[in-house]
């Protein structure tokens, strides 16, 4: 749905506004705000990783314009667990004001401080977990224990003169989790006793019928993987993914080999849930990637990062021999993680290299090595019939699941008219127990590329598609000032379009033709020239060669 909205009025006193700044319509860059009374509450603030058609970013955040001119008035980020798609752009917002507080569970504050160290930045941190209240300012903040694919993620309560909001995070309802923290669903039902006025939930896996699978039945499995094979293991997975290490670790053990960490954020994190007690393991589980490779090959098991197919993570680096880890016949890979959509061609590239390489590639499609972090439909409506909330807004999700979410609010007896399917930028006012769409503030992308943050362009990403995808030509041409008369060139060179560049004898006839034209004509502004360059050989090579090239011409007075 594509829809312009006006900018919203000013916001009335005791009203409170809901503006999205990401992960509305995406699997990724979460990041909300809640408005009251002149102050702000932010509930995540993640990254999305870049698809095919954004080459050289290194990943996509929020867009924060909407907050730049309102700093001093956020009394507060809520980061609901540790998952990147959540807390990876704290850095970059954190620049621009040091000293927002953080609140957020004692792991996922753990992995944000880790994040920020290499930012140089010290935050200021509140540990809060399942149970505790806080108040900030307008916000009366409740936070509750979910389950998900990472330890200590919370869900949270946010009350105020406007009305109560739900805001679940990313959850699941493993009712045999294996670090034995369920959802809290009686805090659920206490939250609707109360009544609530808005719901907003984790819409991932809304079009999914059932219930999502027990996380504990992974673990067999990997073990049963890891007992077949003769040679090296490789397990990729996410770095944050405390439980799926867990669950390589003691298949390791079970089997008698060693772990070895690889990749620079798994190392870290990993680190910090075995010094905290999230991870079950000791020093002697583990080898670094020096020891194992002295080691016999069925001695080992590497967990590494590059289950998306990341080109610059370990596990593409290895498909393509780029990494000291060199894949050979006989080894084993398992991707243990599912796929984030714009991610599968990339995956499938990987897949296919690492087979090439005599690998045994093992993954969701062919064995059941990952379940989803997400609440399926049937997990959804037991929510929505203990909470029977007055106002939906599904978030966390392509437009597909929210539409999937929306369906599932009516069908336990949400009005229609009280389910808001929104997008990233529009403005929700939430007063008297009504939840409306009150307009849109702007509301882009913002790419990371290398230290660049927010300089690059739409256009300029259009620029290195057709850089990759048509190729570059340019024209040299020295003219007379006087004349108009070319009196060298046109020198003419291309990369990534022909063999050689004799291809372009048959259009320098026309490009002195038209340049001659255009001085009989009095032209002899520079630009203009290029122009009638630009022009000329782009309608040839459109027309010759079906191509539609980068071209820059060069025109200079002799």
């Amino acid at each position: 749905m594509v829809q312009t909205l006006p900018h919203p009025a000013p916001l009335r006193p005791g009203v409170m506004r809901i503006i999205p700044l990401g992960g509305i319509g995406e699997i990724g860059r979460n990041m909300t705000v809640f408005e009251i009374d002149g102050k702000i509450l932010i509930v995540d603030v993640g990254v999305l990783f870049p698809e095919e058609h954004q080459p050289g970013i290194d990943v996509i955040l929020p867009d924060f314009s909407y907050l730049k001119d309102r700093l001093d008035d956020v009394v507060g980020i809520v980061l609901t667990h540790g998952h990147e798609d959540h807390i990876g752009g704290v850095p970059y917002l954190l620049r621009m004001k040091q000293d927002i507080p953080l609140l957020g569970s004692a792991l996922t504050l753990a992995f944000v401080e880790a994040k920020l160290k290499e930012h140089r930045i010290t935050p200021y941190s509140m540990v809060v977990a399942e149970g505790r209240k806080e108040t900030l300012a307008g916000f009366n903040l409740e936070f509750i224990a979910v389950n998900h694919s990472i330890p200590d993620a919370l869900a949270v309560v946010i009350r105020s003169k406007a009305g109560s909001i739900l805001h679940t995070g990313d959850f699941k309802m493993d009712q045999l989790p294996l670090d034995g923290r369920l959802t809290d669903l009686r805090a659920f039902a206490r939250v609707g006793e109360e009544g609530l006025d808005l719901f907003m939930s984790d819409s991932t896996n809304a079009d999914v019928p059932g219930f999502t699978p027990l996380e504990k039945e992974i673990g067999p499995v990997i073990e049963n993987v890891i007992s077949r094979s003769k040679k090296r293991v490789i397990v990729a997975s996410f770095s944050s993914h405390v439980h799926r290490v867990q669950q390589v670790v003691d298949a390791a053990k079970a089997n008698h080999r060693k772990v070895a960490l690889v990749g620079r954020s798994m190392v870290r994190n990993m680190q910090i849930a075995i010094e905290m007690g999230y991870l079950n393991a000791e020093t002697e589980d583990f080898v670094d990637l020096k020891q194992a490779a002295n080691m016999p090959d069925d001695k080992v098991v590497y967990m590494s990062t590059g289950s998306q197919g990341e080109p610059m993570a370990v596990l593409s680096r290895m498909a393509k021999l780029e990494h000291d880890i060199e894949i050979g016949e006989g080894d084993t890979v398992i991707l243990a993680s599912s796929l984030i959509p714009g991610n599968e061609n990339a995956v499938y590239r990987v897949i296919d290299g690492l087979t090439k390489l005599g690998a045994n590639v093992v993954h969701k499609g062919n064995a059941k090595v990952h379940v989803s972090g997400h609440a399926a439909a049937g997990e959804l409506l037991y929510c929505y019939n203990i909470l029977k909330p007055k106002n939906v807004m599904p978030v966390h999700g392509e437009y597909r699941h929210l539409i999937a979410n929306g369906k599932l609010a009516e069908q336990t007896g949400v009005p229609q008219e009280r389910v808001l399917i929104t997008e990233d930028g529009w403005a929700i006012d939430l007063q008297d127990g009504i939840a409306e769409v009150v307009g849109a503030v702007e509301c882009g992308l913002l790419y990371v590329d290398g230290k660049n943050v927010g300089t690059i362009t739409d256009d300029d990403l259009h620029d290195r598609r057709v850089l990759a995808e048509e190729g570059f030509i340019s024209i040299f041409a020295v003219i007379d000032k006087d004349t108009g008369r070319v009196i060298n060139g046109p020198e003419i060179r291309a990369r990534a379009f022909a063999e050689g560049d004799h291809v372009f004898d048959n259009v320098k006839p026309l490009i002195e033709r038209a340049l001659a034209e255009a001085a009989g004509e009095g032209v002899r502004d520079t630009y203009a020239l290029q122009q009638v360059i630009r022009r000329t050989i782009g309608t040839w090579v459109n027309k010759a060669h079906r191509r539609r090239p980068m071209i820059i011409p060069v025109v200079i007075e002799g």
